[in-house]
Parts: structure tokens; C-alpha cells; sequence
């Protein structure tokens, strides 16, 4: 599949590259890396991101913004997308050819070509692994390329915390170090957090539930946001927060958004995205995330929690 997404790649003139809404750092990481790469070995093509910016990871990259007609005979890569719903502007399907590189399960198989490989870490591994494949082919490395990559794998593995670490993750973060960027720069930017954000996190330890089962809940209401002074976007780096804790196996966070009720899903074991699937979302087994309407629906989504849990 590396040689096809290649030999399209080589085809193309104009390459335009997607990721899904509301972007983590793995969704900025590997568009923006791949972008790179392909403009410091094909710098006759014209390569653009695209996208919807997110505030909070300007540090990262700014995106592109083009027209309609740009589409036109273009080739469109989709990164880190698992369905179409989720990919950030809607214009995808205007190009000539579409390209999906994923590590979600492929419950939604799009695209004229499909990578989807849901052993490795991130699609920011996925798009290092795509290089080495192609360097022998003209496929060329930069810095900046590389510090995106290293970012994107950073951040899909809780700073190589979570199980899907695998030893390949290791040497290929290793390999990017090598190139001229600041790691304690980086860091710096991924992890500090605006000191009404770290308020609300202490008011979260203050205030979390946990159930019989192991499962953690925690309610971020629209006027709790408000008198806190953080967006939703800000809200969802705090999900991890309660991973550390004794006792707890899965966590759920309710964030209230003006049209819905944002569910981020986390697992120390259990599997949850089929929980997440049940409310039209998705995701990894241990991390998922879906949407309800009501908050009636917070303690069906809780139940069917607790059933994950007494299932591991």
C-alpha cells in the first residue's frame, strides 16, 4: 500500500491534505508532517493543509486556506480520520483521487486507496514509517517535518505511557530526535497550561465521581466552563486527568458544548469504544469519544460503562 500511496503521490501536481475536527497533536502532526516531507521532495508539486485552525496548537502550524478550483485534478490525503463525518473540511471530496492513512479500526473503509494499520501508535508513526519507505525513492526529511512527527507520536502516546507504545515507537522517536529541533521547546508548548485551566483541573480532582464498577465520571457544564474561563477545546486536555488514580478503571468526561455533550471515554483496560459506537462515535479500544443531547443520556452512557467494566 506504501508503493501505491507513492505512485500516486508522484502522479499528482497538486496534493491537498486533511485531518479530522477538533485536532490533537497526532492530527496536526502527521498532515502537517507529510506535508513537509512532500514539499522538500517534490518541490515542484503544490502541497497544502487544510483544515479548521485549533488555537491551542498554532505552536504546531498554521494551515492553508484555498479555493474550490484548487481541488480540481488534485490528489486529497486524509489523515488520522477514521469515518467521514469526522474529517475536517468538507470539501474533501472535490479532488481527483482520495487517500485515507489511519490507525482507528476501519469501521468506515473511504477513500480510492486505504493505510490503516491499528498496531502503530499514531498516524504520525505511520507517516515516519512511510518515509523510510520511500528515501531510497526521493522521499526527503526535514526538521521541521521531523518535529511535528516526533509531536504527533508524543502526544497519541501520553509521552509513551500508553499501551500502544510498542517498541518500533521507541526507535523511530529516537531516529527523530536526531534532527534540529528543541524537545524542552516542544514539551514546553504541549504541556503548559493557562493557570484557569490548571484551576479547573483542581476543581476536577475535587470533584470527580467514581462508581462501584471503577468507572469515573466528571460533569463540565457550559456555566462551569464559563466561570472557569476555558473553551471546551481547553477542557478536553484535562481528560487524562484522572489516570492516575487509584481504584479507577475507565473515566467518562461530559463536556457541554452549545450544541451538544462532547463524551470523551478513557480506559485503563476495559475496552470502550464499543460504548462509543452505541452514541454514533468511536475510536481506539481505550480511548473513544461520542456526542449526546441531553444529559438523560449521561447515565445510559454510564451503565453501559459499567458493563464494559464488569466485562474485562
Amino acid at each position: 500500500m506504501k508503493e501505491k500511496i507513492l505512485e500516486a503521490i508522484e502522479q499528482y501536481d497538486t496534493i491537498i491534505v486533511h485531518r479530522h475536527v477538533r485536532p490533537d497533536p497526532d492530527a496536526y502532526g502527521s498532515q502537517g508532517g507529510l506535508v513537509e516531507i512532500l514539499k522538500a521532495s517534490y518541490p515542484e508539486k503544490q502541497v497544502y493543509a487544510v483544515g479548521k485552525e485549533e488555537p491551542t496548537l498554532h505552536y504546531l502550524r498554521r494551515l492553508d486556506t484555498i479555493s474550490d478550483e484548487t481541488y480540481k485534478g488534485a490528489l486529497v490525503i486524509i489523515c488520522d480520520t477514521a469515518n467521514t463525518e469526522r474529517i475536517c473540511d468538507s470539501r474533501y471530496h472535490l479532488g481527483d483521487k482520495l487517500i485515507k492513512i489511519d490507525h482507528h479500526p476501519n469501521e468506515d473503509p473511504y477513500g480510492d486507496l486505504m493505510w490503516v494499520d491499528t498496531d502503530a501508535s499514531s498516524v504520525s508513526e505511520m507517516i515516519y514509517e512511510f518515509y523510510l519507505f520511500g528515501k531510497e525513492k526521493g522521499l526527503k526529511m526535514t526538521d521541521e517535518a521531523a518535529r511535528l512527527l516526533y509531536a504527533g507520536i508524543v502526544g497519541d502516546t501520553g509521552r509513551f505511557l500508553y499501551p500502544s507504545t510498542t517498541e518500533k515507537t521507541f526507535g523511530y522517536a529516537g531516529e527523530l530526535i536526531r534532527y534540529g529541533f528543541s524537545r524542552t521547546e516542544l514539551y514546553d508548548k504541549m504541556y503548559e497550561l493557562k493557570p484557569n485551566v490548571v484551576k479547573l483541573h483542581g476543581y476536577i480532582l475535587q470533584n470527580f465521581d467514581i462508581r462501584p464498577s471503577g468507572v469515573a465520571s466528571m460533569v463540565l457544564t457550559k456555566e462551569l466552563l464559563e466561570e472557569y474561563k476555558v473553551k471546551p477545546a481547553e477542557a478536553s486536555l484535562l481528560v487524562g486527568s484522572l489516570r492516575n488514580i487509584e481504584g479507577i478503571l475507565a473515566w467518562a468526561f461530559f463536556i457541554e458544548e452549545e450544541d451538544q455533550i462532547r463524551v470523551r471515554l478513557r480506559s485503563k483496560g476495559p475496552i470502550i469504544n464499543s460504548v462509543a459506537r452505541k452514541y454514533k462515535g468511536g475510536g481506539h479500544p481505550l480511548a473513544a469519544g461520542a456526542s449526546i443531547y441531553s444529559w438523560e443520556e449521561k447515565e445510559s452512557v454510564l451503565r453501559d460503562m459499567d458493563q464494559a467494566c464488569m466485562h474485562q
